[in-house]
Formats: structure tokens, C-alpha cells, sequence
């Protein structure tokens, strides 16, 4: 199976655009809350460190076997960057997984663009030979857990680095259910 590559998704009022390095400075101010750290720690990237963690993510992960896929959330109705959504796909056995995330900026939180995202990345993965989906959500952080449950994740019994394993099979069996 080849790699996988980024394309534009496109839902109800998002666009999910394929991230490129000149989006850093509209995401830095996107991501500036550091509230969007409570769960998953660090601080806000200035324009310049977000320009540089860019340019290392659209470079592709140095492990053929392993893609690296970044969007930019696109609020259509207002032509502005909201958040990003991630995936990292590769195999599991012979099954392929994607482990997903998401972030949408404070402003735009409780608006359901977080949820129809991850609705849209979940089902382009779908179309992608992917097997299995899976998220790790700080077992505190219910806004993450609602977005996962709507995308169709279940969480599991494992742990990872103190989040809890979500996890959606969405092509043959897969290994990862725990």
C-alpha cells in the first residue's frame, strides 16, 4: 500500500485545506489561548516556532511506512482558519490505523466545527484503506470525547501517557480494539 497524501475535504461548512507553511501565522493567532493547553500541555507557538513545527510536519515523517496528514480547518462562511485535524496513518500488522486529533480555536469552540471535522477527516480515512481510527483523549476533557463520540470512536480500556484510547474499526477487522 502506498502512502497517503493530504487533500481538500470538504463538509457541510468546512473545508479541511492541506496545511502549508504559510498558514502559520493566521494558526498562531488561531491557537493563541493557552487554554487549548490545559490538556495536552506546552504554551502557544509564536508565528516564527509554528513557521518551523510547519515545515518539519509537511516534510513527512522520515518513515516511508508512516504519513503524515495535516489540515487547516476553513470556515467557509467567513473565509477564516478555525483549527487544525491530524491524522498519522500507518500499520498496526497488516492493518492500517490512523491515530487522529483535532484543535479549533477558542473563539470558534461550541459551534460543532471540531465535530464536523473529525466527521470528515474519519470518513476521507474511511475511503483511504484504513482500518482503524483511534484517539487519545484526557480522560477530563469532555469537549474532546463528545467530538470523538460523534465521530464514531468508542473509548477502550487502554491508557496511553495518561489519556484514554479511543478507537472506531472502519474496514476489515482490525488489531487495535484494545
Amino acid at each position: 500500500m502506498s502512502a497517503l497524501a493530504t487533500q481538500v475535504i470538504s463538509t457541510e461548512r468546512l473545508d479541511l485545506l492541506p496545511l502549508h507553511v504559510e498558514h502559520a501565522e493566521e494558526m498562531a493567532a488561531v491557537l493563541a489561548d493557552p487554554a487549548l493547553h490545559t490538556f495536552i500541555g506546552g504554551a502557544p507557538d509564536t508565528p516564527q516556532a509554528l513557521r518551523s513545527r510547519y515545515q518539519r510536519m509537511t516534510a513527512g515523517s522520515p518513515d516511508p511506512a508512516v504519513s503524515w496528514l495535516n489540515w487547516v480547518i476553513l470556515l467557509r462562511e467567513t473565509s477564516c482558519l478555525t483549527g487544525t485535524v491530524q491524522a498519522t496513518v500507518g500499520f498496526s500488522g497488516r492493518d492500517r490505523i490512523a491515530e487522529i486529533a483535532w484543535v479549533v480555536g477558542a473563539p470558534w469552540q461550541g459551534r460543532g466545527i471540531a465535530t464536523e471535522a473529525a466527521r470528515g477527516l474519519v470518513d476521507w480515512l474511511s475511503r483511504q484503506e484504513v482500518h482503524a481510527v483511534i484517539a487519545h483523549i484526557h480522560p477530563e476533557h469532555r469537549a474532546s470525547a463528545a467530538v470523538a463520540t460523534a465521530a464514531g470512536l468508542e473509548p477502550t480500556d487502554a491508557w496511553h501517557e495518561g489519556e484514554i484510547r479511543w478507537h472506531r474499526s472502519i474496514g476489515r477487522a482490525s488489531c487495535c480494539s484494545t
